[in-house]
């Protein structure tokens, strides 16, 4: 007879992956930035961004054969946009993915982009249950959904719990764009940064912030200030796809966000990674944009809406971007020697696009991710890769 299930208490020490655990009038709310970092920005897209908890996992060790869980999710629903498809929970036994689940219920927060109006549509929370989990002790990892806000309602499992003691694996930290966060991967232990650490044997922190890499400054000193073993910077998609820097303001930016994570971490392994190849931003400046006539069709597509003629006048685009940290990474390289630069065109490049296109004209699909993921693991971590002695 199968053992009754048994409610848990819910701490941060249940979590990888996060850096705050708040406590709502409805559960415990995942944040990866940390509140002051929050409260430095008042932009809705990078609150929305950081409380989507990518990366972020309920790890334990248990016997338990059954393992249930209430969330209450918050999807975002745009006006004239089509729906992201539902959320998913991975489930890994000993890094393995073993099972999945479709999160149910929840708010939704309708947006409308053209009066900048939103409202909330409440919801109950919704419940995600995996049985004919393998016998005997076993590592179990909870993966949250990386594109939906997800409060922890409650945690049950038919055997004990025990926390699992952290330093079992090296800490790699990561910060980069809604491609690092996960947008079109398939499940949120698939996401090209989860691929690599899988075969990285890494544990990952995810700050992929969607739509939110900006070189912030609040950003740099939440990485200084978070322990890690190796660290990696995505940069270059958002800083051109919001227009929000020319080039005089990007150099020194992107020394300045370095210097502040070296501030905490001075010899740890610090790898930088370019832009991947993205067609309408490789020669054309942002800011990005929804494409209309692809809406009207009921398609999700993204144009560039800049002016190719500015770039003369220091708009940015991917290309610069490229000339831009080739230059600020040469002259920091030579005098740090555990500073290491990754072209993004060895993990997504020109020649990869007739095969793998960007299904919207900005992010990879699930396929892609993975495919990301292992380049990315290969250049990284492999024995003469920059994270090799991290």
């Amino acid at each position: 007879m199968t053992p009754p299930l048994t409610a848990h208490s819910i701490g941060a020490d249940l979590f990888r992956g996060l850096a705050e655990l708040e406590r709502t009038d409805d559960g415990w709310l995942p944040h990866r930035l940390p509140a002051r970092a929050r409260a430095q920005c008042a932009d809705p897209q990078l609150a929305s961004a950081e409380a989507q908890p990518s990366g972020v996992r309920l790890a334990f060790r248990t016997p338990s054969t059954t393992i249930e869980l209430d969330l209450l999710r918050t999807r975002v629903s745009l006006t004239g946009v089509p729906d992201r498809p539902e959320g998913t929970v991975d489930l890994t036994v000993d890094g393995r993915l073993v099972h999945q689940a479709t999160t149910t219920g929840g708010n939704v927060l309708h947006v409308d982009m053209t009066s900048g109006q939103s409202e909330v549509e409440r919801g109950a929370p919704g419940t995600v249950r995996f049985d004919g989990l393998p016998e005997g002790d076993k590592v179990v990892e909870v993966w949250l959904p990386f594109h939906e806000r997800t409060e922890i309602v409650a945690l049950r499992t038919n055997a004990p719990i025990a926390r699992m003691p952290a330093g079992d694996r090296p800490v790699w930290l990561h910060h980069g764009s809604s491609i690092s966060q996960g947008s079109n991967a398939s499940s949120p232990s698939t996401t090209w940064p989860a691929v690599a650490a899988a075969l990285g044997g890494v544990d990952l922190i995810n700050l992929g912030l969607a739509g939110s890499a900006m070189l912030d400054p609040f950003t740099a000193r939440t990485m200084r200030d978070t322990p890690a073993d190796v660290i990696s910077v995505k940069i270059g998609i958002n800083v051109v796809n919001a227009d929000v820097m020319r080039v005089r303001a990007f150099g020194p930016a992107v020394h300045g966000f370095l210097d502040t994570i070296r501030d905490g971490h001075p010899r740890v392994p610090l790898l930088v990674v370019g832009p991947l190849y993205c067609p309408i931003h490789e020669k054309t400046p942002g800011p990005g944009a929804f494409d209309p006539a692809a809406l009207a069709d009921g398609v999700v597509r993204f144009v560039a809406t800049g002016d190719p003629a500015t770039v003369s006048r220091g708009s940015l685009t991917l290309t610069v971007i490229r000339e831009q940290l080739a230059a600020v990474m040469a002259a920091r390289t030579a005098e740090d020697p555990h500073l290491h630069y990754l072209d993004g065109h060895h993990l997504y490049g020109p020649s990869d696009f007739a095969d793998h296109p960007l299904p919207d004209n900005l992010h990879p699909d699930a396929v892609t991710h993975g495919l990301i993921g292992e380049r990315f693991a290969r250049s990284a971590f492999s024995a003469d890769g920059p994270f090799a002695n991290g």
